[in-house]
């Protein structure tokens, strides 16, 4: 909040001329895509078609470049009329495509691949659309840049109602060519949808019929409902809360039989790709409690998951190391307990600690588990770091779940059963507890409120739900070892309840869709997943800070502190005036 009030401050004391801004948008959006293909994203790109033959994903990044110049300069509302905004945007465009043919000019003149290893002869022909001379390639580029300058300011000037529908359908055709490999199998392996695939693909990718048959779609999708939602709202706003409640558990109907329907069609991959969603959806939902319930924040929450795995592997394995051969039914019940118990365990030493503290003291704690487990002195319990192998996959019984989509199911039931004591766990005594002490603990203990017991509840009912998902990760792949429970894990569980909203159990859905499910689809790209995963961390930090899907209670807080920051804007305006 306060940073907002300097930051407005600092806004009133300088002038931003059209200028400046053009130019520094330019240069901005220049030195990404450059960076873009220094590191060799640009060349990794050009090699996944979007329309085949004729649209590559590097071509689309690249032309991406220039029209978000073109629109972020015609935003700002620093120039008097169109026309000088479509300069803007064409001059904008140009500088940001300047920057980027400055590597095509070095490259045809300097060797550099000893220092950058991506700066190579395909990439040169891609920044030169293959043309030669060089300097007809870069006329080409800059060139490219002025258009799609141009076409973002027109894009941006346009009203919303047109603009809506065609972005919209821009998007719709990309995602149609972006995500051809897990699309494309979906509709050839029915006969159903095998036309349709036939229409939109061929077995290399989408043709360009089916990309202008899904910007039409998705156009008239849209468009469809922008005419019509106002009427929908009303009529919606006149049921009565008991019609609305009804409306709305039929829409999560909806989303949980799609739910269950869709990986049988899908296919293995699609369906180990929702089973890690569940998996992260379930121990989401208890740091949830722990984080966005009752504050306490826990960087060693993956303990918890380590420790319902391996007693799961203890009781199940076909090795030495087994303690016993439960099936999973029995092993289950027991892992969840024993992280339940480590949960209390861990509370206990950082009772009376907080804040930043707290994280740094749980972060310890969590890494002591994983010390302990690939040490030489556990190892003839644990394995150490050979880990524990053989665990079998759980049966009902001729039926067993040994494959990623029926596992996928035992997952999606789990969820389900866990979500149901989550929501009401959050709406109980206990729960408004939690809020309490997250809010102020001396008020809340100045109230009445057991700090001790509420805080180990916290912490041992949060740790049952990681215990779940640990449970099922072990039979998911057989084998358990130490390095599957990384810190990595707890801050990918923390940034996926920041992302998707504090306190929201649909807010955890949705992250855990948006950073677990969009990177595994990105798998292909290597490394760059990651570089993916913080850009939208980023982007959704900035434009909803509150999350995705917020709680009711933080958008009142979000709500609050911004009427509060433009309260004080006000009175400094005012002091200056």
């Amino acid at each position: 909040m306060s940073f907002d009030v300097v930051a407005s401050s600092r806004v009133e004391q300088r002038k931003v001329t059209a200028g400046r801004h053009l130019l520094a948008t330019g240069i901005q959006l220049g030195v990404v895509g450059a960076f873009l293909a220094i590191v060799g994203i640009l060349s990794m790109f050009n090699n996944r078609p979007i329309i085949v033959g004729i649209l590559t994903l590097g071509y689309a990044t690249l032309a991406c470049i220039p029209l978000a110049a073109g629109i972020l300069v015609a935003r700002r509302g620093l120039y008097p009329n169109a026309v000088h905004r479509v300069a803007g945007g064409l001059a904008a465009g140009t500088i940001a495509m300047a920057i980027i043919a400055l590597l095509p000019v070095v490259m045809s003149l300097v060797n550099l691949r000893s220092i950058f290893v991506a700066l190579d002869q395909p990439l040169l022909k891609m920044l030169t659309f293959e043309l030669t001379p060089v300097a007809a390639g870069i006329g080409c580029l800059l060139v490219f840049g002025m258009v799609l300058g141009c076409l973002g300011a027109l894009l941006a000037m346009l009203p919303r109602r047109i603009r809506r529908p065609l972005v919209g359908g821009i998007i719709g055709s990309g995602i149609a060519g972006l995500f051809q490999e897990l699309i494309r199998p979906i509709l050839a392996n029915s006969s159903v949808t095998k036309p349709l695939h036939d229409l939109l693909y061929t077995w290399s990718g989408l043709k360009l019929q089916g990309a202008v048959i899904m910007f039409l779609v998705t156009l008239a999708a849209v468009l469809v409902w922008d005419m019509n939602r106002p009427r929908v709202a009303a009529a919606f706003g006149r049921l009565d809360p008991g019609t609305q409640r009804r409306i709305r558990w039929g829409y999560i109907t909806l989303a949980v039989l799609l739910a269950v329907l869709f990986p049988m069609y899908a296919g293995n991959f699609i369906g180990q790709v929702l089973l890690t969603v569940g998996l992260f959806i379930l121990m989401g939902m208890g740091l949830n409690l722990e984080v966005g319930i009752a504050g306490l924040l826990d960087l060693g929450f993956v303990a918890f998951y380590a420790v319902g795995a391996y007693v799961t592997g203890l009781l199940m394995a076909d090795s030495p190391f087994a303690l016993a051969h439960l099936s999973y039914w029995q092993a289950m019940p027991i892992a969840v307990l024993c992280s339940v118990i480590v949960g209390v365990m861990f509370g206990v030493p950082v009772l009376k600690v907080r804040g930043d503290y707290l994280a740094v003291a749980t972060l310890g704690l969590g890494e002591i588990v994983r010390v302990i487990v690939l040490s030489d002195a556990a190892a003839p319990l644990l394995a150490g770091a050979k880990g524990i192998l053989q665990i079998p996959r759980p049966a009902i019984g001729s039926f067993e779940f040994d494959t990623p989509v029926a596992l996928f199911y035992l997952t999606l039931v789990a969820s389900l059963v866990a979500a149901y004591f989550a929501w009401r766990l959050e709406d109980s005594r206990l729960g408004r507890a939690w809020m309490a002490i997250r809010d102020d603990e001396d008020v809340a203990q100045a109230l009445g409120i057991n700090l001790i017991n509420v805080k180990l509840l916290a912490y041992g009912l949060g740790a049952a739900f990681a215990g779940l998902a640990g449970s099922i990760f072990a039979v998911m792949l057989g084998t358990i070892y130490p390095h599957s429970f990384q810190l990595i894990i707890s801050i990918n569980i923390l940034a996926l309840i920041i992302v998707g909203g504090m306190g929201s159990l649909p807010g955890v859905v949705l992250g855990a869709a948006v950073l677990i499910g969009l990177p595994e689809m990105l798998r292909e790209f290597g490394e760059f997943r990651y570089l993916f995963y913080g850009i939208a961390i980023i982007a959704v930090m900035r434009l909803k800070p509150e999350g995705l899907w917020p709680s009711a209670a933080r958008r009142r807080e979000i709500a609050l502190d911004a009427e509060t920051a433009a309260a004080q804007v006000a009175s400094i305006r005012e002091q200056k005036a």
